[in-house]
């Protein structure tokens, strides 16, 4: 039977982090997001030659990206925050920038 993808993945990652008894404190959940993010930027570097070259991303970075999708939302779960309303919130942060200022980067 396929797994029901309509779930919300925040609280897919609870669950899965109940059940393994993976309840860390924030601490750790932030130091595990740090360290895939440097993961999928160690990819997305490699296969860009350090930028010298058009993209040509392996089926590596996929798995990099969930590794960083899980740590992510293990950390909003671990602090109490909601990842759906942060998420709603950061993309009305870009869209004003965008209005705003032509740019949707950090300032």
């Amino acid at each position: 039977m396929p797994e029901d993808r309509s779930v919300d993945w925040q609280q897919r990652v609870a669950t899965f982090a109940r059940r393994h008894d993976l309840l860390y404190d924030p601490a750790i959940h932030a130091l595990d997001l740090v360290s895939e993010v440097g993961e999928v930027a160690k990819e997305v570097l490699l296969t860009t030659d350090y930028g010298r070259r058009a993209p040509q991303f392996r089926p590596e970075l996929a798995d990099e990206l969930g590794d960083v999708l899980y740590s992510l939302l293990a950390l909003t779960e671990a602090c109490g925050v909601d990842a759906n309303i942060a998420l709603s919130d950061a993309l009305e942060k870009y869209e004003r920038r965008l209005t705003e200022q032509r740019r949707a980067g950090s300032k």
